[in-house]
């Protein structure tokens, strides 16, 4: 058996833990530079605000009805997340981080006799230990147990757990279950499957498997196979390595000088550099991208990137840095007003399968990766950006917020307080 645990409405429950007095209130939270609605409570969604709907098209709805707006605060949530994980650590052996608010769980050879109550145990211990409420759906595949926490969502009855493993009970589910909710099917596949009379996941499932293999792969057969009660999904324990690793964001105003521009795509390269050894990676390549605001349609448009080709691997500080800012230069246009930027860094290896160049200056080598893992070392332990490279300027990324609420549990300065 296997378990999803998706957290419900995840970023504003994150936000809701901290501000209890919005319980059964309107929520949205906001997309970077607050451009859409990236998540939204039940009562939001029961007054017509749609998932990525932007942010000006329902100013008038927020007024109306006063919803309450949140900025996107990351920090917040990855560390709610993984409280969430280190809570669910507890009921399996095994653990496969999905997304930010879903993990599956592992629950091969485990002696559990009644799976609906102990589905209801995790639920109600997440609500308890971290206050995010927790859908746990347990089933023979992994794509049938995303199907069963979705239930666990749409009838409270079921107390935050479903059991689903009955061929009768899943059979039931298939049939109203919509294909393009499937976990799988994409949004290309889906009018593909509409044009076949497939409209519902037990449509799909009536399919013949090779039929299914000509329109949809290899993917699809899984999938199929999947609803079928099939496992045939790995089951991944463990993190996957990025073959590439991206850093990028639009800025809350246009830039036009080009130290700013760099700064702000230095601050890029080394979020992505930290990235790359927290998988204890090497990259051979990166791509440095600036572009002008696409939707000022009288202004001059630009979209222009360049490729830097790293001579040795390097996964270190001030090589991708000092890389990044100088190539920025190049690419920057003194008549251009630019509203995004980023960092791509492709190429990957595992650091411990490359061999060194027998030119390569080891020691120099040596000393430039001492240095960037104890820049690792104290911003993870002071706070992220207490120590940094020059060309990053102050740290910080032009971003628009207005509504982001308080960093709770990762600094010292927003801890809650509370007077008795």
């Amino acid at each position: 058996m296997y378990a999803l645990a998706d957290c419900n409405n995840f970023f504003v429950s994150c936000e809701r833990v901290f501000r209890p007095d919005l319980n059964g209130k309107p929520v949205i939270v906001l997309s970077n530079n607050d451009g859409c609605a990236v998540a939204r409570s039940n009562e939001a969604k029961a007054l017509g605000i749609k998932m990525g709907v932007p942010f000006f098209k329902i100013r008038h709805l927020i007024e109306k009805h006063g919803i309450i707006v949140f900025s996107g605060n990351m920090a917040l949530y990855g560390d709610m997340s993984r409280r969430v994980r280190l809570t669910l650590q507890e009921f399996a052996p095994s653990l496969e981080v999905y997304s930010i608010d879903e993990v599956f769980l592992d629950l091969h050879g485990m002696q559990i006799e009644d799976f609906s109550s102990y589905a209801r145990e995790i639920s109600r211990i997440c609500l308890r230990d971290t206050g995010i409420p927790v859908s746990i759906g347990i089933s023979p595949t992994k794509t049938l147990a995303k199907i069963a926490s979705k239930l666990c969502k749409q009838y409270p009855k079921l107390r935050g757990g479903c059991y689903m493993h009955r061929p009768e009970d899943i059979e039931k589910v298939l049939r109203k279950f919509p294909v393009e909710d499937v976990w799988g099917i994409g949004r290309k596949t889906t009018p593909k499957l509409y044009q076949r009379g497939i409209r519902t996941a037990f449509d799909f499932v009536k399919m013949d498997e090779e039929r299914v293999r000509a329109l949809m792969g290899i993917t699809g057969v899984r999938t199929h196979r999947e609803l079928r009660g099939i496992p045939s999904i790995k089951f991944e324990d463990s993190v996957v390595t990025k073959q590439s690793i991206c850093v990028s964001s639009s800025f809350s105003k246009e830039i036009t000088d080009c130290r700013d521009l760099c700064s702000q795509v230095a601050n890029f390269a080394a979020k992505a550099a930290e990235k790359l050894r927290g998988q204890e990676s090497v990259a051979f390549e990166m791509v440095v991208f600036a572009m002008t605001n696409r939707f000022r349609e009288n202004a001059p448009q630009a979209y222009k990137s360049l490729l830097v080709p790293f001579v040795e691997p390097t996964c270190e500080q001030r090589t991708i840095v000092g890389a990044a800012v100088a190539v920025t230069r190049e690419l920057y246009n003194a008549r251009m007003s630019y509203k995004k930027a980023g960092v791509v860094i492709t190429r990957l290896e595992q650091r411990n399968q490359i061999t060194g160049s027998l030119f390569e200056d080891s020691e120099a080598a040596e000393r430039e990766s001492r240095i960037s893992y104890l820049i690792d070392s104290i911003n993870q332990q002071y706070g992220h950006g207490s120590i940094r490279i020059g060309a990053q300027g102050d740290g910080s990324i032009h971003k628009l917020s207005e509504h982001r609420s308080p960093h709770y549990t990762t600094l010292w300065s927003d801890i809650p307080t509370a007077s008795i």
